[in-house]
């Protein structure tokens, strides 16, 4: 071989190293974009499990640009009547699958955030009507919420209810992260 076909053979060989290199680098940045929307967006999850929703709190708090007290996020067991209509306001689990809510950790501070799964084929609006016309925004004693918004995704229905620091940042944090959302309720 000569001296320039050594020369094209080395020059192609660089060539094709820098374009195996940059294809490499541009399908990791796509995928870390992607991983990156996952994270902050839930839009096109499912929403069938406690965890499910437990997860859509835990990402509703990053998401959002407010300072929280401390929250504790628990499942309600919707067997317990008591616990269901302090929880949601409802009378009945009827068409409930299940039921998670976040609370301080103190109760002297009026804030709450409730999802609740409703069962496939029962009527989300009523049941969200009947949450936000009957949520006591008083349950604290010493307190009373300011603010409360409902609306609904994917047969779950969004309960916020806090002072109007708190209240309009977590749920506009919430509605963005679930994209499409029902008609929205608020007081």
């Amino acid at each position: 071989m000569n001296k320039n076909t050594k020369t094209i053979i080395i020059v192609v060989c660089i060539i094709l190293v820098i374009a195996v290199i940059a294809g490499l680098v541009f399908v990791n940045s796509k995928k870390d974009n992607s991983q990156n929307e996952g994270n902050n967006n839930v839009v096109g999850m499912e929403l069938n499990t406690t965890e499910d929703l437990q997860n859509l709190i835990t990402k509703t708090y990053e998401n959002a640009t407010i300072e929280l007290p401390m929250l504790n996020t628990s499942v309600v067991d919707i067997n317990d009547s008591n616990a269901l209509k302090y929880s949601t306001g409802l009378d009945s689990n009827e068409g409930i699958e299940a039921v998670v809510v976040s609370e301080p950790l103190m109760s002297s501070q009026a804030y709450s955030l409730v999802l609740v799964k409703v069962k496939d084929g029962a009527n989300v609006e009523d049941i969200k009507q009947k949450m936000f016309d009957n949520i006591d925004t008083r349950k604290w004693i010493c307190v009373e919420a300011d603010e409360v918004y409902a609306t609904d995704s994917q047969n779950v229905v969004c309960l916020v209810m806090a002072n109007q620091d708190w209240a309009k940042p977590v749920y506009d944090s919430l509605k963005s992260l679930l994209g499409t959302t029902g008609k929205e309720l608020t007081k």
